[in-house]
């Protein structure tokens, strides 16, 4: 995206259209991908991840849904938080992909799209014909971004996919949860938050690269494979070293000490591994001798015996208040602090001042509380525009803006297509 990264904020103004389109007007405020148009065809939460990161910066999204009542609202999903959480900043379409007339205007919309995001399975999209190959003939310009649970290719490419599943099959699970506990998920659908975001910046790339080629391409990745590189040093400690990792529970891995201790009125989380930490940890609790003690004077050897000094260093440590210990360690520059439940997570004043946490209106859930980005752009923000759409709300302007009279449209309607 070089040329809308690079160009002035008032010449960008001047290129804006002034009559709306399928995707409405867009706004040069609304953050950095103002002009690129999206349509979600995803489901479930690691596709609309992807959609969301695209969004929040301003991208101006279509969502793709199965005709239903607009005012259905399966078990209070749809109104539900995560819901509302997952899909804002979008318009709402209602189109039946398995009718001629359904792909016939999903067609329309490709040839005005910069990018369409899914995540059926493989086989899926080529059995409906929306395929990467077939939607380039359309817009050789598309940037087709697909997400599935296995990849694109391989023996298990059409088999279906879940985070949990995504999970325990990369080794995630293994290393997760205390020493002989067994294997235990990470507490967030982390394959599904992690596997968007690539996915998303994958989308970036392309955009980006489009810039210079004139051309689209097809970005695709799975939940197996964004595991994989999240395993990071885990990944790493069995491919160069030939060792298997196990669990370490709340110690770190490698650093020593570094994990959660006992205080007066709870617990804490510290680090102090390397030996300028270490030794400023053991002035703040009175224990100097520990940095001549051959057990725990250098990293190498604290590692060897991490059972011994996590145990003095608990006894230490429950003698004061988890505030008290965090003051005087963060005074001494040793990195501490408390875990939170996520109450008072979102209570902290330092997580105040991020304004990460954006309000935005419904017109049946009133104002509404929702997570933004966790990156800043000065100059162009990201931001939450509108709430989550009911089911199919923007079809029928979508549908005239298209260029489809309002016989037709009603005809649409009648045979389910919208």
């Amino acid at each position: 995206m070089t040329s809308a990264t690079t160009a002035k904020p008032k010449s960008r103004t001047k290129t804006k259209p002034k009559t709306a389109s399928a995707w409405g007007p867009p706004n040069s405020d609304d953050g950095p991908l103002w002009r690129i148009k999206v349509i979600d065809l995803t489901h479930a939460r690691a596709g609309p991840t992807c959609v969301r990161q695209l969004a929040d910066w301003g991208a101006q999204v279509i969502k793709v849904e199965i005709p239903t009542n607009a005012d259905d609202d399966i078990a209070g999903k749809r109104h539900g938080f995560d819901f509302q959480n997952l899909h804002r900043n979008k318009r709402s379409l209602s189109l039946d992909l398995k009718q001629p007339e359904g792909i016939k205007v999903l067609h329309k919309l490709v040839a005005e799209a910069d990018v369409i995001v899914e995540n059926f399975r493989p086989r899926v999209k080529h059995r409906l014909g929306i395929d990467y190959d077939a939607l380039a003939k359309i817009n050789p310009r598309l940037v087709f971004a697909s997400l599935s649970g296995f990849g694109q290719t391989g023996l298990y490419k059409d088999r279906p996919g879940v985070d949990q599943i995504a999970q325990g099959m990369s080794g995630l699970m293994s290393v997760t949860g205390l020493k002989g506990q067994g294997p235990v998920r990470v507490g967030i659908p982390i394959a599904d938050l992690c596997s968007g975001i690539f996915l998303a910046y994958g989308v970036m790339g392309a955009i980006d690269e489009r810039e210079h080629s004139g051309k689209g391409q097809w970005v695709h990745t799975s939940l197996i494979q964004a595991m994989l590189q999240m395993l990071d040093f885990q990944a790493a400690k069995w491919l160069i070293g030939k060792k298997v990792p196990g669990q370490a529970g709340n110690d770190h891995p490698t650093s020593v000490p570094t994990g959660l201790y006992k205080t007066k009125d709870g617990m804490m989380n510290l680090a102090g591994a390397n030996n300028k930490m270490f030794a400023r940890m053991c002035g703040v609790f009175g224990k100097p001798e520990w940095t001549t003690d051959p057990r725990y004077m250098h990293e190498g050897v604290r590692g060897e015996n991490r059972d011994q000094l996590s145990k003095e260093l608990n006894e230490v440590t429950a003698t004061r208040t988890t505030k008290e210990w965090v003051d005087l360690l963060t005074e001494a520059g040793v990195p501490a602090g408390p875990v939170y439940t996520i109450d008072q997570t979102f209570a902290d004043p330092q997580i105040k001042d991020y304004g990460q946490v954006k309000p935005v209106s419904h017109g049946k859930l009133g104002k509404l509380d929702i997570m933004g980005q966790a990156v800043q752009l000065t100059r162009t923000p990201w931001s939450i525009r509108r709430p989550s759409p009911d089911s199919g709300q923007h079809t029928r302007e979508i549908i005239e803006s298209l260029g489809y009279a309002a016989d037709e449209i009603d005809e649409m309607k009648k045979s389910r297509v919208i």
